[in-house]
């Protein structure tokens, strides 16, 4: 299998022709960084230093793809051009190869080459100067510091730079996608609201214009059918006015969840005397103090809906209403006659239990809905008259600690 290099970065090509092209003049010109006398060159002569020359230059393509090798071999390739007269230019691409192996090269070796190269620096440095006495002997190591510890240095200052600048976009990416992630949670939860006021405030008075309007066409009774549109225009009218207030909740830029105008539970009277009107047969026991509002409006609509259901699919037989305030919560129950009907009085969406299960988990309250028996005339569940509807809902009376 063979194996591929990764192609070079552009900008490492225009590094390494430029690095070459630099050090050609500079040799052509016969500038060297040692005289040709020198004990340590072992290769006098013009022609030697191009090997070096070119050699570290092909390096410097592999900046970026291969640092850790380009920086091995500009290296070895260092240490050969100390045995000629020498290359400037050599010797700048050797500190960039020690730079970009910092800056591009694995994180373990990022670390790792300051500390290499600080510690040669200062043994550069100690060793001569241990052996010969003279303050001179220190030159040697300031250079080597120069050539090789302050690159590195530098390439990892720069690459801890970048690595938080990563780091820096990388949370606001992360933010940016958590803001949009609670923006959409935002406009779902509100959608669901508004979806639940509207069913809520508009199906009771919707359900009783459908049931009334079908017994004024259905009936050859004047006095039947003027009684049949007075309950129309009645709800009509009350749907109106709810349709007004949703419609202000919509435009309301206040900020506020709930305008005060919202229904509370002192408004069951007129909501049972409504529900007579239509012609249900309602009783209502409600025994509770004043509550947050939150809660006020869950029993409302959780109360207002168990009507309007009733309404529509309930058979013949009385209506219980009861709230009841105990123990820090506030016990919500409607019931109705349950039975076997060909079909409701009034179509319906199927999204009332949704609601108001919905309303009572918001509230971290528990919901319940469904058929159960009833019990007979004398109180006993051993022989049953029939069966009802039971619709029971639990509403923590205390939001935040604010009873």
């Amino acid at each position: 299998m063979a194996l591929r290099l990764a192609r070079p970065h552009r900008f490492d090509v225009y590094v390494a022709v430029g690095a070459l092209l630099g050090g050609l003049v500079l040799w052509g010109i016969g500038a060297a960084t040692r005289p040709h006398d020198e004990p340590i060159v072992l290769w006098p002569g013009r022609w030697p230093v191009l090997l070096p020359l070119v050699v570290i230059a092909c390096c410097e393509v592999l900046r970026r793809t291969a640092p850790l090798t380009g920086l091995l071999t500009g290296t070895v390739v260092l240490i050969l051009d100390t045995m000629t007269q020498g290359s400037l230019a050599t010797l700048l691409m050797y500190t960039d190869l020690m730079y970009a192996a910092v800056l591009y090269g694995p994180p373990t070796w990022a670390r790792r080459l300051p500390r290499i190269t600080g510690l040669f620096s200062v043994t550069a440095s100690v060793v001569p100067f241990a052996v010969w006495r003279v303050p001179q002997a220190l030159l040697g190591g300031i250079a080597v510091g120069v050539v090789v510890f302050a690159p590195a240095t530098t390439g990892l200052i720069v690459r801890n730079h970048r690595d938080a600048a990563e780091a820096a976009r990388l949370r606001a990416e992360q933010t940016a996608l958590l803001a949009e992630m609670d923006r959409t949670q935002a406009v779902t939860a509100e959608r669901a609201r508004m979806a639940r006021e509207l069913h809520d405030m508009v199906a009771n008075h919707l359900s009783a214009i459908a049931i009334h309007s079908t017994a004024a066409l259905s009936l050859d009774d004047p006095g039947t059918s003027q009684q049949a549109l007075g309950v129309i225009r009645q709800n009509s009218v009350e749907g109106l006015s709810e349709m007004r207030r949703l419609i202000g909740i919509l435009r309301d830029d206040s900020g506020e969840k709930e305008p005060t105008a919202a229904p509370t539970l002192d408004g069951l009277d007129a909501l049972v005397e409504g529900a007579r009107a239509n012609g249900l047969d309602v009783s209502l026991d409600a025994t509770h103090d004043k509550l947050p509002t939150p809660v006020e409006l869950a029993a409302y609509r959780i109360v207002q809906e168990s009507l309007t259901n009733a309404l529509k699919h309930a058979s013949p037989g009385r209506v219980t209403v009861t709230l009841a305030q105990r123990d820090g919560s506030l016990t919500v129950r409607v019931t109705s006659p349950y039975g076997d009907r060909d079909a409701p009085r009034a179509p319906g969406s199927g999204a009332g239990l949704v609601g108001m299960r919905e309303r009572t988990a918001l509230l971290g309250g528990t919901f319940e809905a469904g058929p159960e028996s009833a019990p007979d005339s004398s109180g006993s569940r051993d022989s049953l008259d029939g069966k009802i509807w039971t619709v029971l809902a639990t509403l923590p009376t205390t939001l935040g600690g604010t009873e």
